[in-house]
């Protein structure tokens, strides 16, 4: 690994998931690891109810919108975390691929998603700490 590392979380629409999981890492990360999200299909928009809860943490995803996966974003990631893509996001040889099966909160109300998030939320506390154990 770099000396900072980098993270890339893919899902299909990077509207919800990757979107909540690239927030949540960059906060808790505080500068120590350039995290980067992407979708194999990316959406129109935000999904709104994720939007909220991560607003509702204080947290600012006002800036996010959804990105396509290239090349050279995965070839730049360390670590790449796929959620629920399956065979749409492509495997780049030599990268360290945590999947995480997670529900889709695409049409969701908020009550369905914020189990989601909160998982999510745990599971980006765990790899900030086995990310940065990695890179000392």
């Amino acid at each position: 690994m770099s000396a900072k590392p980098v993270v890339l979380f893919l899902c299909v629409h990077n509207a919800g998931r990757s979107l909540a999981a690239r927030v949540l890492l960059d906060h808790y990360a505080g500068g120590r690891i350039d995290v980067r999200s992407a979708g194999s299909e990316p959406g129109e928009q935000l999904n709104q109810s994720v939007v909220a809860l991560l607003v509702e943490r204080g947290l600012d995803p006002g800036k996010e919108f959804p990105k396509p996966l290239t090349h050279e974003l995965a070839q730049e990631a360390d670590v790449i975390v796929t959620m629920g893509c399956g065979d749409t996001c492509p495997v780049f040889s030599g990268k360290r691929y945590l999947d995480w099966e997670l529900d889709d909160p695409a049409g969701q109300p908020i009550e369905i998603v914020r189990p989601i998030v909160e998982e999510i939320d745990r599971r980006t506390r765990t790899l900030l700490a086995d990310v940065l154990s990695e890179a000392n």
